[in-house]
């Protein structure tokens, strides 16, 4: 068997890393591509290996050459890699070697598991295409398969138009296992062909789709595990090829993230959302005026706190609306961050961040009013997080104002963002048609209303002066036109909005009940948010990357935040289903730890 691996590329997608380094020699988790690929030929026994260069072809063959001295290279420099694509190198190649034997082509742009070559070679079919189910996200050529597995059409890029539907259709890896005659004859010559006379600057796979289109040869598909392989086209694809293939480093990569999910296939526990809103209806209006949308720049701050004040029902002298609730703290620690402030523990972090001088009063669970009453007059600002996050605490709001009308010479900040979720009167609407000057209420919409991504919330206060200065310290065009839109169009939602947090609430109870039922926790905490905390037996922290690993599912470590010595972890409240599974997915490991442990000791007991 021989290898052509085609590294003739610049890698322009992958500027500037690749500006002074060829692309196959980037690492991912401390392996250069090339290594991988390299490796995963030497581990199934193929050692003559063709490599196509181009860009910085010297430093790539001194590097193979010095760090593979049982391997027997041969090279083939295409000397126009900026003007012409894979099919010309390929062409080069079938010119310049001689074709003894079968051949497994694979494009330098790939990190695998080496299972996937064995796979390959094992396969029954002489000419094999490795592929995988499409997904979003993905780049290249395509192709369409028979009940059998047969490739009966092959689709480059250049074929994918706007209407172009991939729902039935595969990606190709780029590794192929092709038949000694099939590339002696046909292929070879077609595929020179069509490089010398027609066009160079294409793809070979569209020579491959010619032939099966008229019926000249048979190609078959083995479809891979997605966990198995990744395309690193651009630069962003290094983070995610790390993630993909860091068993033991995934949970750091998105911990270090904070977001940005939609890049990995997880099933988020750790961000908290309203699952049931926006509703398929709002999200297909805001599909229909997407160009609209993207093609034009939000409105003024003052609309905009016009159109938040409808949704709320609020005076709009009252309200400023925020680009996310988080556009609220830098003007908070420039305001009051040399102040004394007396805060819960464990809370939110950035209240941590943003002050310099602290005090606590407890949640632990639970907060005692009357322990914040006796620290109120050694500070200058208090703060209630109700709930409070990470551990669902409910303070009556009813106190915190009364708390604030016996303390006027107090500043009193109130973030109220799972509000919604504790069926209690907020802040905000015992304040209405009152003036109580010290008490500024923050909302984050990404927790209640189910969209993170757009960025809204708002700040409310009958303290005008003071929202005069939170206006003039935000930026002049502070919102996009898709925020906006979203709170346009909500107004015609406001029972769907109820509804879904009515379902959010029921989902959160049954999740409480079936979580007090597994035998790895050993205390669940009432939860007034979309969020429910718990203790869990120390051992589950073992199974954070198993979780991750093989279901996909991301859960956090939140025991830094409490001083027992404890062991705790907060889950946000998503479908029930996707509920049940998590109990499901940590229960089965547990039980196999436990049945494991059991093992053990009995075996120290027979020896």
């Amino acid at each position: 068997m021989k290898a052509i691996i085609l590294a003739a590329g610049y890698g322009n997608r992958m500027r500037p890393l690749t500006d002074n380094q060829h692309k196959t020699l980037l690492k991912i988790n401390g392996i250069t591509i090339i290594d991988n690929i390299i490796d995963s030929l030497i581990s199934n026994s193929v050692y003559d290996i063709v490599i196509v260069t181009g860009y910085r072809e010297k430093e790539l063959k001194d590097y193979l050459i010095e760090n593979y001295a049982t391997v027997k290279f041969q090279f083939v420099n295409n000397p126009d890699y900026r003007t012409t694509n894979n099919i010309y190198s390929l062409a080069l190649t079938f010119e310049n070697i001689m074709i003894d034997d079968d051949i497994i082509l694979i494009e330098s742009d790939l990190i695998y598991n080496h299972n996937i070559i064995a796979d390959l070679l094992s396969n029954v079919n002489q000419n094999l295409a490795l592929v995988d189910r499409y997904r979003s996200g993905m780049d290249g050529t395509v192709v369409k398969l028979s009940d059998s597995n047969q490739i009966v059409e092959v689709i480059p890029p250049h074929l994918q138009d706007s209407d172009f539907t991939f729902s039935n259709k595969y990606k190709t890896l780029n590794i192929y296992k092709f038949s000694e005659s099939f590339c002696n004859n046909i292929f070879s010559k077609l595929l020179t062909y069509y490089a010398k006379v027609i066009n160079d600057n294409c793809y070979y796979e569209l020579v491959l789709g010619m032939l099966i289109y008229m019926q000249q040869e048979k190609i078959y598909a083995f479809v891979v595990d997605n966990k198995d392989w990744f395309e690193v086209d651009d630069t962003n694809d290094i983070r995610l090829a790390e993630y993909k293939f860091g068993k033991t480093k995934k949970k750091d990569i998105l911990a270090k993230s904070w977001g940005g999910y939609w890049n990995y296939d997880i099933t988020d526990f750790c961000f908290i959302r309203n699952m049931y809103f926006p509703t398929p209806s709002m999200i297909a209006e805001v599909k229909n005026n997407f160009e609209e949308l993207l093609w034009n720049y939000g409105s003024s701050n003052a609309i905009v706190n016009k159109k938040m004040s409808y949704f709320l029902l609020e005076d709009e002298e009252n309200i400023v609306a925020l680009n996310g609730a988080a556009q609220i703290f830098p003007f908070l620690k420039q305001k009051f961050g040399q102040s004394k402030v007396l805060m819960p523990s464990p809370t939110f972090g950035e209240y941590e961040r943003i002050f310099s001088i602290k005090s606590y009063y407890s949640d632990h669970i639970g907060i005692s009013f009357e322990d914040v009453e006796t620290k109120v007059e050694n500070n200058d600002v208090i703060i209630f997080v109700n709930p409070n996050n990470p551990t669902g605490s409910f303070v009556d709001s009813k106190s915190i104002v009364e708390l604030a009308n016996l303390y006027k010479d107090k500043f009193f900040i109130v973030d109220e963002s799972f509000i919604d979720f504790s069926e209690s009167q907020s802040v905000m609407e015992l304040l209405k048609g009152k003036h109580i000057d010290n008490v500024l209420v923050v909302k984050s919409m990404s927790k209640s209303h189910g969209f993170p991504g757009v960025r809204l919330g708002y700040a409310f206060s009958t303290n005008r002066v003071l929202l005069s200065e939170i206006k003039d310290y935000l930026p002049v065009w502070n919102f996009n036109s898709f925020a906006e839109y979203f709170l346009e169009i909500m107004l015609k939602y406001r029972k769907q909005f109820n509804d879904s947090i009515k379902h959010t609430i029921i989902d959160r109870n049954k999740f409480l009940q079936c979580l007090s039922e597994a035998l790895w926790v050993n205390s669940v905490f009432e939860s007034y948010a979309d969020f429910i905390l718990i203790e869990t037996d120390p051992i589950i922290l073992e199974f954070v990357d198993d979780l991750l690993e093989n279901s996909n599912i991301y859960i956090r470590d939140i025991s830094s935040k409490f001083q027992d010595g404890k062991t705790y972890f907060r889950f946000a409240v998503r479908t029930e289903t996707e509920n049940i599974e998590v109990i499901k997915e940590i229960s089965h490991l547990f039980d196999n730890k436990v049945s494991e442990n059991k093992n053990l000791i009995n075996n120290k007991i027979d020896v």
